[in-house]
């Protein structure tokens, strides 16, 4: 920091912050409904998104302030083993071709708002669809609590909130202020208010990429100068291991890592509930369709978007906390009105993933733990008001997780987050496709693959930590070192296909399948469709 309050780049900060409060709140007016007080409404914005806005809205909701500060941030620390983000966002398009169309229609059909919804009425089972809803919960929470990371990494790079020696409460105050804008909005405007700011954000996102990977490469004599720089620190030893501290490539020995992250990481992304919830508001299985082709162009960005790191090596960026590297960058090259452009797009590439996260895990709470287990003839004006209340519930719980913990902790979080929601995708995509496996057989898995993952991370120690120090561990039987996310779900898999033959074998109740075939092809057109989802939407809890 260069000390002091950069009170420019402050002014267009504020400036923003006030215009996407102002949408937020606008929002609920926006695409307005005759009945509002229905989670159709608050919680999926009508179903009525269409391609553009949907395309927003997931851009919005995937690549978020956090992604902004920390894949830079990790290729700045270690080089090339940071870029594991840019292909598992090119994997994840192709794979949610094959699915999430088939689950848009299922949804539409009978009123689903949750993915535990959908777990439920195609395996009958209360408490498979319980585990997928808690697990959607806990992976959510500290995704939440991480979108603050990027918020504060801005707020300390201005010069706001003082330093270390200052009063907790006037630190923090700009944050508290944020999230309590950000709180109102939500609960006044649903998913409408993130979906409308997310033009703003995603814009300015765009904006800054595209003139900082032009401007600041000019500023330090062509990327020649940044790779040569890069190469040169990735190349010095590191004190605690006598190994270099990264490289431009990835080395041999971690191709499997590498490798195995991505897969893992690709095939767990469309498993948060905040991407359904964005995936279920759209209005057609098309919609899904076409931003399965054009979302790449955010894995493009974001391709752009590792290179800073680089170019924070090259720029002689020196901080403690790698999550500042970023922001230190545009201010020491950026003109300060433009820096404040730029710091705007990271604060409001916080609040729309916030928003979107709390209200899909207030729907999780709402639609398969209060209604299926404690008010199962909840209506849908009941619903609403629980999911807006437990909004806010997630939202402070986060804010208070971040300000009374040390920031390690939410991020040791957010990699078991990971680990946890990949396995959710045998009962989740197995079941858009078939109906074979035992929903005994499913928990058990599930079961198998939470313990193993959990333990196994645990067990990861690093130069700063002793335990969750890392997403890796040595393969059992193959001996490479592997995501131990993707462990955990081959483990979940090979549980859930052995068990369902002997729970088979042995005749155990499969449960009832309320759906049947063609509501996995239906769209919103079809006969029937749109007259059953006001009345599915009140009654489907009671399953």
């Amino acid at each position: 920091m260069n000390g002091g309050v950069n009170g420019v780049a402050l002014g267009v900060f504020i400036f923003f912050f006030i215009a996407v409060t102002v949408m937020g709140f606008l929002a609920a007016r926006w695409r307005r409904s005759d009945s509002e007080q229905s989670l159709d409404e608050w919680g999926l914005g009508g179903r009525s998104f269409g391609t553009w806005v949907t395309w927003f809205l997931l851009g919005g909701d995937l690549y978020t302030a956090y992604t902004f500060v920390a894949v830079p941030a990790a290729i700045y620390a270690a080089g090339a083993s940071g870029f594991f983000a840019v292909p598992y966002t090119i994997l994840v398009y192709p794979l949610i071709f094959t699915f999430l169309p088939r689950l848009w229609s299922v949804s539409h059909k009978h009123g689903y708002v949750t993915t535990s919804d959908f777990v439920r009425g195609r395996f009958g089972s209360k408490g498979l669809s319980l585990a997928v809803a808690v697990t959607g919960i806990l992976a959510t929470m500290p995704y939440i609590a991480l979108q603050l990371v990027g918020i504060q990494a801005v707020l300390d790079v201005m010069g706001v909130g003082g330093d270390e020696s200052t009063n907790w409460f006037i630190k923090d105050l700009p944050l508290l202020i944020a999230f309590a804008v950000l709180a109102a909005y939500t609960y006044s405007s649903g998913l409408r208010a993130p979906a409308l700011i997310a033009f703003v954000k995603d814009g300015l996102i765009y904006l800054v990429i595209a003139v900082a990977i032009i401007y600041i490469p000019i500023k330090l004599g062509g990327f020649d100068a940044i790779f040569h720089a890069a190469n040169e620190k990735f190349a010095t030893p590191n004190p605690a291991t006598g190994k270099p501290v990264g490289s431009l490539a990835p080395a041999p020995a971690g191709q499997w890592t590498y490798a195995t992250l991505a897969l893992g990481s690709a095939l767990a992304l469309f498993m948060y509930p905040h991407s359904i919830t964005a995936t279920l508001s759209s209005r057609s299985r098309n919609v899904i369709r076409r931003n399965t082709t054009i979302l790449p162009l955010y894995s493009l960005m974001l391709g752009l978007l590792a290179l800073l790191g680089f170019m924070a090596i090259a720029a002689g960026i020196k901080v403690q906390n790698g999550q500042l590297a970023i922001p230190q960058l545009f201010e020491d090259m950026f003109p300060d009105w433009f820096t404040g452009v730029a710091f705007a797009a990271i604060g409001i590439g916080a609040l729309v993933p916030a928003a979107i996260m709390s209200i899909a895990a207030a729907n999780l709470f709402t639609r398969n733990i209060y209604k299926d287990f404690i008010k199962p003839d909840a209506t849908p004006e009941q619903e609403t008001k629980v999911s807006k209340l437990v909004s806010l519930l997630v939202k402070v719980g986060a804010l208070a997780f971040v300000l009374t913990m040390d920031k390690t902790v939410a991020i040791n979080f957010q990699l078991l987050g990971g680990i946890w929601i990949l396995q959710t995708m045998p009962a989740l995509v197995g079941g858009l496709f078939t109906r074979w496996f035992h929903r005994w057989a499913l928990l058990a898995g599930w079961a198998v693959g939470m313990v193993y993952g959990t333990l196994a991370a645990y067990g990861v120690a690093s130069p700063t930590q002793k335990h969750f120090g890392g997403s890796a561990k040595e393969i059992p039987g193959i001996g490479e070192i592997g995501y131990i996310g993707l462990t955990a779900f081959v483990m979940n898999v090979v549980v859930t296909v052995v068990l369902t033959f002997v729970l088979k074998a042995l005749k155990a109740p499969e449960g009832v399948d309320e759906t049947s075939a063609a509501d996995y092809t239906a769209d919103a057109g079809d006969p029937g469709v749109l007259k059953k989802l006001p009345e599915a939407t009140a009654g489907t809890g009671g399953h």
